[in-house]
């Protein structure tokens, strides 16, 4: 789910949100001044019920967002990058880059989530008994014991052992423990959100149409979501386990083309380019050392006017930022290294640059191993 639009960064993270936030903060702040707080509270102006539901509704996607920020920070420090946020209709998504190292670090992340709502929601229903036994009622109370209650809810939901819900997470996490085999415990996990799913999905569309009840459309929509969700984990489980019998030198362009750092983005254009048929670079210095990878979609971004003065080692990605892989490790491995880094994986042997992955080759990997024509030699590549 992409973001419509920024927040700022919080400790180094980036904050979005998508367009959607709008509809759920909206359904939210209607229904809670037009039922939950009028029958909780009653007699009170209505302008009262009206700012309170709002303020309600902002504070659950705050909540929400405390949620993921705590994902993202438990993992970062475990290793992992952390692309950013982004709050949808559903609750929120942490954008992590890499893998796990250890079951561990996958079971503190995944904990840390349901963990924080758990706390919210216990502050806020401790903060609503307090103000209600010394005799203070009102909006605010009911607001209060309301986010004390979604949070616990949240956090319970979260458990549920089914991905993509962090509950999936640690069933991952601890079936990777016990068998060391992390791609069978995705395909666990994945399956169990399945189920989930598909449970949701039709006991809500059996009570819309039993009951005649529209509330339960939240049912069949969350049940879609997960079962679709789950689906595409599974999918990429089981192309992950394909790819764990290929090395790295079966797929990659062997002896790739490489271009010069000090290269303008002019020169290469009317010098370089017309001649070569990729779309990614390994970039090298004059001494032959690789420090990067520039891209032709990173070169057509450089304006017109600064094309001359911009050489291909400003606009690269960094060697440090670039996946990189060696030539007999699994391509299931270096698969999850593909998102960011441009797609790509530079392949280096002994500090030598031997080769360079991209999707395309391991579509081919793919279709080699699904029994489809096709090889791995290098001729007739785009990369």
């Amino acid at each position: 789910m992409g973001q419509s639009f920024s927040l700022g960064r919080i400790r180094g993270i980036q904050i979005g949100v998508n367009w959607s936030v709008l509809l759920i903060v909206a359904l939210l702040a209607y229904g809670l001044a037009a039922g939950q707080f009028p029958a909780e509270v009653p007699h009170r102006p209505e302008a009262e019920y009206v700012v309170a539901a709002i303020v309600t509704a902002v504070a659950y996607m705050a909540s929400l967002l405390a949620h993921e920020l705590a994902h993202s920070l438990v993992a970062r420090r475990n290793g992992v990058q952390v692309e950013g946020i982004t709050l949808w209709l559903l609750g929120g998504v942490s954008r992590l880059q890499g893998e796990f190292p250890d079951p561990g670090a996958e079971l503190r992340v995944a904990g840390v989530g349901p963990l924080t709502s758990l706390v919210l929601g216990g502050v806020f229903t401790l903060v609503a008994w307090l103000l209600h036994g010394s005799g203070t009622g009102g909006v605010a109370v009911a607001a209060l014991a309301w986010l004390g209650g979604i949070n616990i809810l949240l956090a319970v939901f979260n458990v549920i052992p089914a991905a993509p819900l962090d509950g999936g997470r640690l069933l991952q996490a601890v079936v990777w423990a016990i068998t060391k085999d992390k791609l069978k415990a995705a395909m666990w996990a994945a399956r169990s959100g399945q189920v989930l799913g598909w449970a949701l999905f039709v006991v809500g569309g059996y009570l819309v149409l039993a009951l005649r009840d529209y509330s339960w459309l939240w049912f069949v929509i969350l049940g879609w979501f997960l079962a679709s969700a789950a689906t595409a984990e599974n999918q990429q489980a089981v192309v992950q386990s394909r790819l764990r019998t290929v090395a790295v030198r079966e797929v990659m362009t062997a002896n790739p083309v490489t271009v010069p750092a000090s290269a303008t983005v002019t020169r290469f254009q009317h010098d370089l380019l017309p001649w070569l048929r990729h779309s990614a670079f390994p970039v090298v210095d004059d001494d032959g050392q690789t420090v990067g990878l520039v891209t032709v979609r990173r070169v057509n971004a450089v304006p017109a006017d600064e094309r001359d003065r911009t050489t291909l080692r400003q606009i690269a990605s960094p060697l440090a930022q670039v996946a990189q892989a060696t030539p007999d490790e699994p391509v299931a491995d270096v698969l999850p290294r593909l998102n960011g880094s441009d797609g790509r994986a530079l392949v280096f042997d002994g500090g030598r640059l031997a080769g360079i992955v991209a999707p395309a080759d391991i579509s081919r990997a793919l279709e080699r191993i699904s029994g489809n024509r096709g090889a791995f030699g290098s001729a007739g590549r785009r990369r």
